[in-house]
């Protein structure tokens, strides 16, 4: 197998397979997230195309964005009983079914059953758990870093495709846009199947810090119901504060990002005479920003106190989401915006997930975080709606994006009510 092959030649170069893992997640992460953000290119020539107006298109959006974050916690347990490779080649071939089909849709009614319900489902069968996991099983060492990097992939592929999208779009059509996002799609799935295995057993190693001797054990047996595995692990875990804590701040977290920014701004930049494809560049650069911003967060949240690390990051976004209507829209105040927003876009998840491992446990990390990154979605979904409906009552986005940058603040403090972590449980940290 290729995958075996390759895990031999690099270990005679001391290269770990892990990081082989980590380069076909970050790939397929990327180009996966990239369809989630593709709609936001979309909105204008959609209402042009078809006359639907801003509030039943983010309605779609905003279905995708919940049902990608209630995905989560069952994507963990279907990929703790069928295996990383299986699940994301499934949740791949979902994707591009739907997105396929929505090259023929003329009804606002697909357009939420495709871009709302078989993307939605599709996208978060990986989401931020498959990064979350990969971590977990393939790294002892290194783990804040690992989340960081393909956190990263994840808000930077919702980003970094959208100046090319913009630019087929508006030369082309939305359907050339949206063919070309298929192609990648195809090119991630390969890569997928050729070397993505589940863990560093299937390849003869040992997860990459582990120097231990011994034999590994056997993995836990996942032969429980999808459902009572994830609904379970709701059940327990929502009996502790610091689980509604973490849920709460990370609804705030999908609602000040991709359910406002990544699908408002755009539009929002048109209501102010900025051409699309400029205003595509924009979220395009904080892609860039958020990329190092998000890897120094995952190295921070291996050696700071992560709460206090949240309190910074929410206060600072929350300022800038309030700076945005008061820059004038011109070049250098929306330069800083990207700038210092994109730095701060999903910074938040490494110290989230570092939480979540230090008060849930190791095994049962990914099912937990899975419910709070639900949350995050729920957040998105709700900002998706709320800014459109804003836009299409009082032909404004502001109102939207004042609200968030107080929700913002308000996480910023209620982060820092999780008491401080026993130094028992800090001994082994787990970055799930």
């Amino acid at each position: 197998m290729i995958s075996n092959w390759l895990a031999a030649t690099l270990a005679r170069r001391n290269i770990h397979y892990g990081w082989v893992m980590v380069g076909v997640t970050f790939l397929a992460t990327l180009i996966s997230a990239g369809t989630v953000g593709a709609p936001g290119v979309f909105i204008v020539p959609l209402q042009k195309e078809f006359g639907w107006t801003t509030a039943e298109i983010s309605s779609a959006l905003s279905i995708r964005f919940i049902l990608f974050g209630l995905m989560a916690p069952f994507a963990a347990a279907l990929m703790n009983r069928y295996g990383l490779r299986n699940v994301t080649l499934a949740a791949q071939l979902i994707v591009v079914s739907g997105l396929l089909a929505s090259l023929f849709m003329t009804q606002v009614w697909q357009l939420m059953l495709l871009w709302g319900v078989v993307i939605g489902i599709g996208t978060g069968m990986t989401a931020l758990v498959l990064g979350a996991t990969i971590a977990a099983r393939w790294f002892v060492a290194r783990r804040g870093l690992v989340v960081g990097i393909l956190t990263a992939s994840v808000a930077t592929g919702q980003l970094a495709f959208l100046p090319l999208l913009a630019t087929l779009t508006e030369r082309y059509g939305w359907r050339v846009a949206l063919a070309l996002v298929c192609v990648m799609l195809g090119v991630a799935a390969f890569a997928v199947l050729m070397v993505m295995r589940d863990r560093p057993s299937d390849v003869g190693q040992r997860p990459f810090g582990d120097e231990g001797t011994a034999p590994l054990s056997a993995p836990p047996p996942a032969n429980a119901p999808i459902m009572a595995a994830a609904l379970g692990t709701l059940r327990d875990s929502s009996k502790s504060s610091v689980f509604w804590i973490l849920f709460a701040t990370f609804f705030i977290c999908g609602a000040s990002t991709n359910g406002l920014v990544q699908v408002h701004l755009i539009p929002m930049c048109l209501d102010f005479g900025i051409p699309q494809v400029q205003a595509a560049s924009l979220l395009a650069a904080m892609g860039i920003f958020d990329f190092f911003g998000t890897i120094i967060s995952g190295w921070l949240s291996d050696r700071y106190d992560n709460r206090w690390l949240l309190f910074w990051y929410y206060g600072l976004r929350g300022l800038s989401l309030v700076f945005l209507p008061f820059s004038d829209f011109s070049f250098y105040g929306l330069s800083l915006f990207a700038m210092f927003y994109g730095l701060d876009w999903i910074a938040t998840v490494p110290p989230t997930v570092r939480l979540t491992a230090q008060r849930f446990g190791a095994e049962r990390a990914n099912l937990v975080f899975g419910w709070i990154f639900a949350g995050h979605q729920l957040g998105a979904g709700t900002a998706a709606f709320g800014a459109g409906l804003s836009r299409t009552i009082y032909a404004s986005y502001l109102p939207a994006f004042f609200i968030a940058g107080a929700l913002c603040v308000i996480a910023s403090l209620i982060v820092l009510a999780i008491s401080r972590p026993k130094p028992a449980v800090q001994a082994n940290p787990v970055a799930a």
